[in-house]
């Protein structure tokens, strides 16, 4: 792996290609949609789990199984995305990516049984979305230099809308049937892939600036600047607690509340969704805006951010799932949701304290895929806590889960964070002490 380079902003990219006026803001909002329907196919088959056991006759096991897959999937993919589009076309590998998630969508719909399900939304749709993220985020980084951060923000807001907006699968499933659902997504999806090879640029690489140092960064450079931190290691596995918790929530909460508290397919997917996302957007703007200028003179605050995120979501988490009035379910789903929007403001932030900048993609990518591989077990623990106790009592237990990821977060800021910092700090001011 070689150390991060410099990347010259735009010298020889976009400003020296044939353009067309105001095209980086046509390629957000190509890419909005794009991202839109990523997320929205993620979730549509978790909203449809009641029609789908009844018609299939799935255990909820089964069903859980089917999502573990397709995080599995995209877990191990994600590191491979972001090698394959540092390394050829980004435009290309998009569209085709999306072609793949999108085709395993239509597929689904025409699934008969378990098999179905397993091969085209656990395999291919989990395959195909996790090349997304990595050519799309260099792309709009590469083209809104001095707009960066407000185009990734926008970005980000297709992730809550498209997540919220597939309870539509709802009103589909119950008027024409679960398998419309996957129809229309999918459909959708192979349409926008036409659009995108219209529209879209293919927007080369960005020229490596010319550093002096082009040595390759050892496993063991690697290893004493990273993975030989406590911190890095209690963060990871209260990020896997953290993403354990959500792969549960989203998978099995809009069964819940069609089971319990008797709700539509098509309303417990939205009252699911919907408070849990709406606050969790304000949780990661006050909570990024707040945590970056009290980290100036108090870097350790990104872990209170995380640690406050997580404990405090998990008394909610636990009301969501016992709660017998549907009014005090969604009350705790929001504010269970505005936590989370606080721990999400220093998710990153927070470990890249404590690691150098020419190792950051690399515990990026770690982080990531470590997270995923574990939390994909979460929909089978939980349909196998549901069969046992009740579904409601499962989805209550992600509160304990929580709740040990927060104290993770607390053990990293009380007992390591200070020598961790310190060490990564001086590697920075002094390059020899490497």
């Amino acid at each position: 792996m070689g150390k991060a380079a410099d990347f010259t902003p735009l010298a020889d990219g976009p400003a020296r290609l044939p353009r067309r006026a105001g095209y980086r803001w046509e390629l957000l909002g190509l890419l909005w949609i794009a991202f839109f329907l990523h997320q929205a196919d993620r979730q549509i088959y978790n909203n449809l789990f009641p029609l789908i056991e009844k018609d299939l006759h799935l255990s909820k096991t089964q069903l859980g199984l089917v999502t573990s897959t397709f995080t599995w999937i995209y877990g191990l993919m994600v590191p491979v995305g972001g090698y394959v589009g540092d390394r050829g076309s980004r435009k290309w590998l998009i569209i085709l990516m999306l072609l793949i998630w999108s085709t395993g969508t239509l597929l689904t719909g025409l699934s008969t049984g378990l098999l179905g399900l397993l091969v085209f939304r656990g395999l291919a749709s989990g395959f195909g979305e996790a090349f997304y993220a990595p050519s799309a985020n260099s792309l709009l980084t590469q083209w809104h230099d001095k707009t960066r951060a407000l185009a990734m923000s926008l970005h980000q807001t297709a992730l809550y809308t498209g997540i919220v907006a597939s309870f539509a699968v709802g009103l589909l499933g119950e008027n024409f049937g679960w398998r419309s659902g996957f129809y229309v997504f999918g459909g959708l999806g192979v349409l926008w892939a036409a659009v995108l090879a219209w529209r879209m640029d293919d927007t080369p690489q960005p020229r490596l600036a010319e550093t002096a140092d082009r040595r390759q960064v050892s496993g063991k450079e690697l290893w004493e600047h990273m993975f030989s931190k406590p911190t890095v290691w209690l963060l990871t596995f209260g990020f896997v607690g953290m993403v354990f918790c959500q792969i549960g929530y989203l998978t099995w909460m809009p069964t819940l509340l069609h089971e319990k508290h008797g709700l539509s397919v098509t309303w417990a997917g939205l009252n699911a969704l919907l408070y849990h996302h709406a606050c969790a957007f304000l949780g990661v703007v006050v909570g990024g805006r707040l945590s970056d200028r009290l980290a100036q003179r108090w870097p350790r605050s990104r872990l209170a951010f995380q640690y406050v995120g997580l404990l405090g979501a998990a008394p909610f988490i636990y009301l969501m799932g016992r709660a017998d009035s549907l009014l005090l379910c969604c009350t705790a789903l929001a504010l269970f949701g505005l936590f989370r929007g606080v721990y999400d403001s220093n998710l990153f932030a927070g470990p890249f304290e404590v690691v150098p900048p020419q190792y950051r993609a690399s515990l990026l990518g770690f982080i990531l895929c470590f997270g995923f591989l574990a939390g994909a077990f979460a929909p089978v623990v939980l349909a196998q806590w549901a069969e046992r106790f009740g579904l409601d009592r499962a989805v209550a237990s992600l509160a304990a889960v929580h709740t040990l990821a927060g104290v993770l977060v607390v053990l990293a800021a009380l007992i390591s964070f200070s020598r961790d910092y310190r060490k990564t700090h001086l590697l920075e001011r002094n390059p020899k002490y490497a």
